[in-house]
């Protein structure tokens, strides 16, 4: 199945025609793939060498932390989904995995109702499994206890699923995440997170990229989200990487950030400093599809047509 293709759409704004382009370019170069679903695209041989290149210079910006290398599956336990308190505020973008776990009659009244063309999927159960959100989740349970004096900072890479189907090609359902964690103490998780705003920048700059670093917020659900939106950027906990992937068109689109969680995960997780106050961490994210998007962007979708320098940078 293919999705109606967004440039046939009428009355749309500069910004619309601008993502509907790009996405067009994208699939008709056969950089991406159209999987039938706005937001989830296969990927081809192309978009996964530029990929691969993004992954490994962020690994080699970051190889000085002597990070804990760390690889989890695309699903967690709820039991652990639970203490992160991410269905608190991000309700609209959680997803579960649920299964059969019927008799025969109920599977025959399942296929009784997909013969006559009904949703089927309320014959299945939860799973007690989520899809994970967020690549680093899995780490604060494995943390619990107390950390070693200088902290401990985690190289993770995986997949990430948010609920939010979009025809904007930098806005993806199922994508994947390289984080650099540090779990520590505040001076520290503070430390990890401005110490490397700098790296991060010379690095996506020097890929041929505009960059800009910008106080920002998480898309906290409801009205008491507002609020917790606004003091996340008041105190200044969020950073954003952002390029104007559309140009004019509409406003400049993150690909990487620098967050700091405080004591979120640490007291979420029991998790202590060696002088038993409780932890705090913070993070570096690289949006892996959107850097490479990104990229396509800016310099067309034929890598071996791109600067010389920005090629170097990727060691492409």
């Amino acid at each position: 199945m293919t999705i109606t293709d967004p440039t046939t759409t009428i009355d749309t704004s500069p910004l619309d025609r601008a993502r509907a382009a790009l996405r067009t370019r994208l699939l008709t170069d056969s950089v991406l793939i159209d999987l039938g679903s706005p937001g989830l695209y296969g990927r081809t041989g192309v978009f996964d060498r530029v990929y691969t290149a993004v992954d490994a210079a962020a690994v080699r910006s970051m190889a000085d932390l002597d990070a804990e290398v760390l690889r989890f599956p695309p699903v967690e336990p709820l039991a652990a989904f639970e203490r992160t308190d991410y269905i608190a505020s991000f309700p609209d973008l959680a997803a579960s995995i649920s299964g059969f776990t019927g008799d025969d009659r109920k599977h025959r009244e399942l296929l009784a109702a997909r013969e006559r063309g009904e949703r089927w999927e309320s014959f299945l159960e939860p799973a007690d499994l989520m899809l994970a959100p967020a690549v680093c989740h899995p780490v604060y349970g494995l943390v619990t206890g107390t950390v070693p004096q200088e902290g401990r900072t985690f190289d993770i890479v995986g997949d990430s699923f948010r609920r939010e189907p979009s025809l904007d090609p930098m806005r993806l359902q199922a994508f994947h995440m390289h984080e650099f964690v540090h779990i520590g103490t505040p001076a520290s998780a503070k430390q990890h997170r401005d110490g490397r705003i700098p790296v991060m920048r010379d690095l996506l700059g020097g890929f041929g990229l505009e960059i800009d670093v910008v106080p920002a917020n998480d898309p906290f659900f409801g009205r008491v989200g507002k609020i917790l939106a606004r003091n996340q950027v008041e105190q200044s906990l969020k950073f954003e990487f952002v390029t104007p992937v559309y140009g004019d068109a509409g406003e400049p689109t993150a690909i990487s950030s620098a967050n700091l969680h405080e004591d979120h995960f640490g007291s979420s997780f029991a998790i202590r400093t060696a002088d038993g106050e409780v932890a705090h961490s913070a993070c570096l994210a690289f949006g892996l599809e959107r850097i490479t998007i990104a990229l396509f962007a800016a310099h067309g979708t034929d890598p071996a047509a791109w600067p010389t320098d920005v090629r170097r940078a990727l060691a492409l």
